[in-house]
């Protein structure tokens, strides 16, 4: 005699996490579905209504400096952790999880110009404009957990002390080896164990004011100078490899770890542009929205995004090939932004200002913090997909545009509007009164730059 039993299991029919909510079965057949996509489209647009309302970037500010915030590094091998140097000479360590400062480290007589840590993250080398080259020993994170105010570690004396003949502007150490670059009157190239640099080059006797190593070839190195110049050298060649000269100065060079190959300069003609390091006589994309001079910036470990800091108090973020920024950044108090970093997670930024205070930001304004639960993650997943599908519509894309912007910042951008429409109709008047093709218009990427020189 056969038996046939129904088996079913509790699970199949509950959702996750409870015993009494049935789960709900859906028929995906289009047929059944006509109204699938308008009930899409009211989805998006309700997304991104809502990200507007549930955008809140600003997580908190980290006061301990008594001067300007002029440069900060990160920690490779701990997440929560972020240097900090100021115009006094000051250096700090700070705890993102607590916003306190876990440990500073004494030393510099004048401004800190550049942080890096070593590959370990075991050693943190600064430099500034005393003509001095500092190593410090950096604190083991499982000791760098305090209770109060009252227990701040202290870094004592440096492990190295290196004095030069000039001032330094910036420092930055290999992502694999022992070598750290420093930028001054010219690029010297440094070992920990040695008390002169290793090597030196020179093109040209203007200051260097940024350094950067390549994330994926350890020899290259790309600098920018007070001459307009952006070089790119090789240590394993006697002489730097290449050149071009820009119609303005850059502040600062970020790599994208990602694409190795290309690079990001931040200019002072409020400008950000792309380079193949392969192939600069033309930039691969021009990133314009802020209004006064591209101070620094940082790419987000994953590659995709970058982060601004400028002189006009704005903190942006940009796709890696988009020409606008997708976010904003401001507060009432924060004054010129000198330095930006992407947390290791690519989940915060961090930026320093002229009023000498870190602040934290969410990487995504409306974010949720905290722990999701798997249903929470498959809806955050769903809305974002619905709203990349609908981004192209009117009202979709007006409401994800939109950004309130400081008053004095959307006068400059009018103005800068208008300037930029008025040489457009001039050069279109002119060309229309001069000999057929008389008149070559250059692209914004390669119009910027004025020569390349091998």
């Amino acid at each position: 005699m056969k038996v046939k039993v129904i088996s079913r299991s509790t699970e199949e029919f509950t959702r996750e996490r409870s015993q009494d909510l049935q789960r709900v079965f859906r028929n995906f057949d289009p047929s059944l579905r006509s109204q699938e996509k308008a009930v899409e489209y009211v989805r998006a647009l309700n997304a991104a209504k809502l990200d507007k309302i549930f955008a809140r970037p600003f997580i908190g500010a980290m006061d301990g400096h008594i001067d300007a915030v002029s440069c900060m590094a990160k920690n490779p091998n701990h997440l929560k952790g972020i240097f900090s140097g100021s115009m006094d000479g000051d250096i700090r360590l700070w705890d993102l999880a607590t916003r306190r400062t876990v440990c500073q480290f004494p030393g510099h007589q004048g401004a800190v110009r550049g942080l890096t840590a070593s590959t370990d993250g075991r050693v943190l080398v600064s430099c500034g404009t005393d003509s001095t080259v500092r190593l410090w020993n950096v604190p083991i994170p499982t000791l760098m957990e305090f209770e109060s105010d009252d227990s701040l570690g202290d870094g004592s004396k440096p492990l190295a002390v290196y004095v030069w003949k000039n001032a330094f502007w910036g420092v930055d150490h290999q992502w694999e080896g022992d070598l750290f670059a420093t930028a001054g009157a010219q690029v010297d190239i440094w070992n920990h164990n040695r008390s002169q640099p290793v090597n030196s080059f020179e093109w040209g006797h203007d200051t260097v004011i940024s350094v950067r190593f390549n994330p994926g070839e350890p020899n290259i190195l790309a600098t920018s100078g007070s001459d307009r110049s952006i070089t790119i050298y090789d240590l394993r060649l006697s002489s730097p490899a290449r050149k071009i000269i820009m119609r303005t100065k850059t502040n600062s060079i970020a790599w994208n770890p990602m694409e190795p190959m290309n690079f990001t300069a931040a200019n002072e003609d409020t400008n950000c542009y792309s380079y193949d390091a392969r192939k600069l006589n033309e930039a691969k994309c021009v990133h314009q929205d802020h209004v006064s001079a591209v101070m620094d910036i940082d790419y987000s470990p994953t590659g995709r995004e970058f982060v601004t800091g400028s002189y006009d108090r704005t903190v942006r973020i940009f796709s890696y090939n988009g020409g606008h920024s997708r976010e904003i950044y401001h507060t009432k108090r924060m004054q010129r932004v000198f330095s930006v970093k992407f947390s290791c997670d690519a989940s915060y930024v961090i930026s320093g200002s002229d009023d000498t205070n870190l602040r934290l930001w969410k990487a995504k304004a409306s974010e949720q913090l905290g722990v999701l639960l798997p249903r929470e993650r498959k809806k955050h997943e769903y809305l974002e997909a619905v709203k990349n599908r609908y981004k192209h519509l009117p009202e979709v894309k007006r409401i994800v545009r939109h950004r309130h912007l400081p008053k004095a910042i959307y006068k400059a951008a009018s103005l800068r509007r208008i300037m930029t429409d008025a040489e457009r109709k001039k050069y279109e008047r002119r060309k229309a009164h001069s000999a057929p093709g008389s008149m070559l218009k250059e692209p914004l990427r390669k119009r910027r730059i004025i020569k390349e020189v091998e």
